[in-house]
């Protein structure tokens, strides 16, 4: 519930913290959300069991959304209980809706994973360590005009009941058992009583409101950002430096908030000038229908038909004297003045920009005086008439970064009209909210609504059959699902105290160009930070900015592999008519992701090539395509496999230092084979796996592109003779030769010299990427072959049966390192050391070798990454372009990297 945003604050106390209310009871009816006058509503609206009362669980969590979904549903992913939580922030024009919906996921851990998790201090008694996703927070708006759709929706969905895959639901339980608890929404009680047979309580709209921003500002890495000259720039807050801030909430009035820490805040100022002056004089003038539409009229306005610009005044010219330029605003509407012309010769569009450029710059210029007097930096700008606009958003921020001579910043929040509604969703269970840190959070975004040029059209799509339905009609028409947004129409719009805002040529974005995708947030309490990190502070996964020109190659990369990944993933599920209709719809969805892309490249928050690479693989996923490359990793496995005896039997008849240098050499060969170069697939066609596998070997000539070998090598066999390294993780890359022929040699070796290996491979499949769950079948079927295999695999749990049926025989044999396998917590070609798995966390605590190999984790990411222990970083470069730009080379340089701890 939002309080009045307008009139002189009256003080009242509560529990230590000062709230204010203002005096005013009536604002413009229809106003823009977010901290609503007295008229507006807002129900807080959580749900739960009478008598034992479930928790609920937030110690971890992430966003899921659409290509231009601005009400991200969130998840939490730990959540276990039968709860029905809802909140409603009911508004003058808007209902933000919030619900949680179960989404459990059973999880088995076999022999293997109870073994490594004992070993590394982490058995949990059946928790895998990615991804339990077991509940997720819902954003969900309506009009106010039309609260019967959203009756019918809570209706439709069981909400007020559990929703219908709870218990309650299934078992016919009555609804009077479920407290429905709302933020002051008296105007619509009898309502819901008589709809849905729901008590509505009363939450404070102002702690909700704190809440809901300290919620986001914690949990969610890019949650702020800027916006200057129509540039979105995503800003990381250290949480140890987030308060104070100055939280201003734009709905229908103002309401501006010093917050000093977790309930600790107070109101300190407010204007009636808002969002419903906006809107209640633009509909006056203009005769707009919406809020949206009068949005949308601004950005073909000019406002310069209608204020007076300092160069009005003084005939074209600057007033340099005083720091003003032609085309400053001296006076909104002040053209008008002089003009012997009505209403109706202005044409609406000019009215609008110039209507919202009076307020956008009035809130922005008032805010900053109110940072000012309280000796604030940060001010964060939220509430439903911010709306991701272009204009709005440059105006406020010109006017802060003007009158603070730059030393003020305005940032906006990209759940900026959900603040009130999901602070109260919080504020029914606390518990666990302290627990939440940035590292638990995983953001995706599936197809959860229609995208065609710019515009969301219809409900949220369901399931996965809506999704495909929606796609087989759009491409069945002929109409693209998404394209390039225009641009607004140039203008000359000055801003009081300051020269308009540009960008690209003059011409800022439009409002759905400029708008922020939100996905779903996953929470995924299981994800650690990386403790051999150096700095997670400083640290930055990838290696190379994707910016407009870069992303513009990686579209077409991209593009041009889609095809073939289509048709590996229809044939992975067995080439049936069913696979064949999820391989288009996710073709066209795919497709869509890279448009939204290269229409705003930071649509999707502050994106790497490293999450594009993983948004390919979860919009597979999305689409029910588990592995695309199975039959091909099986099948390369077999065939290296069959080889390898071979190759261990002439690694043994080297000396010492002439083995270390093969099995480098032979590391770096076996990782040609990646089935995301255009340039290794195309060898498959020039003959067998072992065929390429010894030319690539045979290629091998050092000096490398960068070859620290020698400086590694004096490591391992001088400096680490006598005392060797304790433990190794070795992160894996691709299945079959690279893998088999490769990785497993070196971890041979390591496990030789005394030093316990850990195998560190994806948690879910991403392209030929060997994975967790199949190591330990790969390595049983290598000790086979190898006794330092098969004693270390027994050692670490890899080979749990054999070890049961010769234990006996093994008692007088002298004790082995283990050989472990752990999962990553990744499902992508790169890594994040920000976010990995708790199993992997652990191994690392030990650990004072680590070895990445392959492009994606040595190259696109973690290439300029420092670690806390010796690091080795191998790599084949499988493409020019990346050559060129990391280390002026050419394709299929090699990288052995080298970076010992002094």
């Amino acid at each position: 519930m939002a309080a009045n945003n307008s009139g002189d604050p009256i003080q009242r106390q509560g529990e230590g913290v000062t709230h204010e209310a203002e005096a005013g009871k009536e604002a413009a009816a229809g106003a823009a959300e977010g901290s609503s006058s007295a008229s507006q509503a807002s129900a807080t609206t959580m749900m739960h069991r009478s008598g034992s009362r479930p928790q609920l669980d937030l110690s971890g969590a992430a966003i899921h959304g659409t290509l231009e979904d601005r009400n991200p549903t969130i998840l939490l992913p730990n959540q276990s209980d039968d709860i029905s939580h809802l909140a409603l922030d009911i508004g003058g024009s808007l209902i933000k809706l919030v619900y949680f919906s179960r989404h459990a996921e059973l999880s088995t851990e076999d022999k293997r994973k109870i073994s490594t998790k004992r070993r590394l201090g982490l058995f949990n008694g059946g928790r895998r360590s990615y991804p339990i996703l077991g509940g997720r927070l819902h954003f969900v708006k309506f009009e106010t005009g039309k609260i019967n759709e959203c009756l019918d929706f809570i209706s439709s969905k069981q909400l007020h009941r559990g929703g219908v895959d709870s218990p309650s639901w299934r078992s016919g339980a009555q609804s009077d058992n479920i407290v429905i608890k709302s933020g002051g929404a008296y105007k619509y009680a009898d309502l819901f009583k008589e709809r849905l047979g729901v008590s509505i309580e009363k939450e404070d709209e102002m702690d909700c409101l704190v809440a809901g921003a300290n919620f986001l500002l914690k949990a969610i890495r890019h949650e702020a950002f800027t916006h200057m000259d129509g540039q979105k720039e995503y800003v990381q807050i250290d949480q140890n430096e987030l308060f104070p801030f100055l939280l201003v909430n734009v709905g229908s009035g103002v309401s501006i908030i010093k917050v000093d820490g977790h309930g600790k805040f107070q109101r300190v100022s407010g204007t009636n000038v808002g969002g419903g002056t906006y809107w209640g004089l633009g509909r006056l003038m203009t005769k707009c229908k919406s809020f949206d539409e009068l949005l949308e009229l601004s950005q073909r306005g000019d406002n310069s038909t209608i204020d007076m610009l300092v160069g009005d005044i003084y005939g074209g010219l600057d007033y340099s004297k005083i720091g003003l330029s032609a085309s400053t605003i001296a006076s909104s509407f002040g053209k008008t003045i002089s003009e012997n012309k009505e209403l109706s010769d202005y044409r609406p569009e000019d009215i609008s920009l110039s209507l919202l450029r009076m307020i956008s710059y009035n809130i922005g210029q008032i805010s900053y005086l109110n940072a000012l007097r309280y000796g604030l930096k940060r001010i964060f700008f939220g509430g439903f008439f911010i709306r991701g606009h272009a204009y709005t958003m440059d105006t406020i921020s010109f006017a802060v970064n003007f009158w603070s001579k730059g030393e003020a910043q305005a940032m906006f929040l990209r759940h900026e009209g959900f603040l009130g509604a999901l602070g109260a969703f919080m504020s029914y269970e606390k518990h666990g909210l302290d627990d939440l840190r940035i590292h638990h959070l995983v953001e995706r975004f599936p197809m959860g609504a229609p995208y065609v040029g710019g515009k969301i059209h219809g409900p949220p799509l369901g399931d996965l059959n809506e999704k495909i339905s929606w796609m087989e009609k759009f491409v069945q028409k002929g109409t693209q699902i998404t394209a390039p947004v225009p641009m607004g129409a140039p203008a000359t719009t000055g801003m009081g105290g300051f020269e308009r805002p540009t960008s690209k040529g003059d011409i800022l974005r439009s409002d759905a160009s400029a708008a922020l995708n939100v996905g779903v947030l996953h929470l995924v309490p299981t994800l650690d930070v990386f403790p051999l990190l150096e700095d997670p502070k400083t640290y930055e996964p990838n290696t190379i900015d994707l910016d407009q020109d870069e992303f513009k190659y990686w579209f077409k990369i991209l593009s041009d592999h889609l095809p073939d990944l289509v048709d590996k993933a229809v044939a992975s599920e067995g080439g049936t008519d069913d696979a064949k209709r999820r391989g288009d719809a996710f073709a066209h969805a795919f497709s869509a992701h890279l448009a939204r892309l290269m229409e705003e490249p930071a649509a999707y928050g502050k994106f790497g090539l490293a999450n594009l690479l993983e948004l390919r693989e979860e919009c597979l996923r999305e689409f029910q395509f588990v592995d695309a490359y199975i039959s091909i990793k099986q099948r390369e496995n077999e065939a290296s496999l069959a080889v390898l005896p071979d190759l261990l039997m002439e690694l043994d008849g080297m000396n010492e230092e002439a083995r270390l240098l093969a099995l480098i050499e032979g590391a770096l060969a076996a990782n040609i084979f990646d089935w995301g170069s255009r340039a290794c697939v195309d060898l498959y066609h020039k003959g067998t796996i072992i065929e390429i596998y010894r030319m690539s070997r045979k290629k091998m000539q050092r000096p490398w592109r960068i070859d620290d070998f020698d400086v590694f090598k004096k490591r391992m066999l001088t400096d680490k003779k006598d005392v060797p390294y304790k433990r190794a993780l070795l992160f894996v890359d691709n299945s079959g030769a690279d893998v088999v022929l490769g990785m497993l040699p070196l971890a041979r070796e390591l496990l030789r010299h005394g030093t316990e290996v850990v195998l560190v491979a994806n948690s879910l499949p991403a392209l030929n990427d060997v994975t967790a769950n199949e190591l330990p079948e790969i390595v049983a079927e290598a000790s086979k072959h190898c006794g330092i295999l098969r004693k270390a695999a027994e050692a670490g749990g890899l080979i749990v049966d054999a070890m049961a049926g010769i234990q006996d025989d093994l008692k007088d044999e002298p004790v082995s390192v283990p050989l472990m396998v752990v999962e990553n917590g990744c499902g992508s070609p790169c890594i994040d050391f920000r976010q990995v798995s708790s199993e992997l966390a652990a191994a690392a605590k030990d650990a004072d070798l680590l070895i990445l190999e392959g492009m994606g984790r040595a190259l696109h990411t973690n290439l300029n990454a420092r670690f806390k222990c010796d690091t080795l970083k191998l790599a084949m470069v499988k493409n020019q372009r990346l050559a060129e730009k990391l280390f002026n080379g050419n394709i299929y340089d090699c990288i052995c990297k080298f970076e010992p701890v002094s």
